[in-house]
């Protein structure tokens, strides 16, 4: 009962949220960018669940890799598997961006002085 009325009140926002869109997007039909809309709702309920599971898999083994590795190599494990794509947005499943399910590393800040 409670994911039929979750996804009905997605439905309703995305469907609120296309009239604003109508105008940055005018070659898209109403019904494109709902469908974009749900399709990005949907795609994070089911995606989100291994992105978390991942992170919290690349934080265990930056905890293993810590004492072999040092610090740099334990936050690049971290970072890799807790950045990146979180969410699905309409742009990427419309095609316009791509899910980046590892992230990239923090900037190295260079030696220390």
């Amino acid at each position: 009962m409670r994911l039929i009325l979750a996804v009905l009140l997605a439905l309703a926002i995305s469907g609120q949220s296309g009239i604003a869109w109508a105008k940055s997007e005018a070659d898209e039909s109403t019904a494109e960018q709902i469908a974009a809309g749900t399709g990005a709702v949907l795609g994070s309920a089911v995606y989100f669940p291994f992105k978390a599971s991942f992170c919290i898999l690349s934080a265990v083994a930056s905890g293993f890799t810590l004492p072999f590795g040092g610090t740099k190599s334990a936050n690049e494990v971290a970072s890799a598997g807790c950045r990146g794509t979180w969410a699905i947005t309409p742009d990427i499943v419309k095609g316009k961006e791509r899910i980046k399910f590892v992230g990239e590393p923090p900037p190295s800040e260079g030696p220390p002085k």
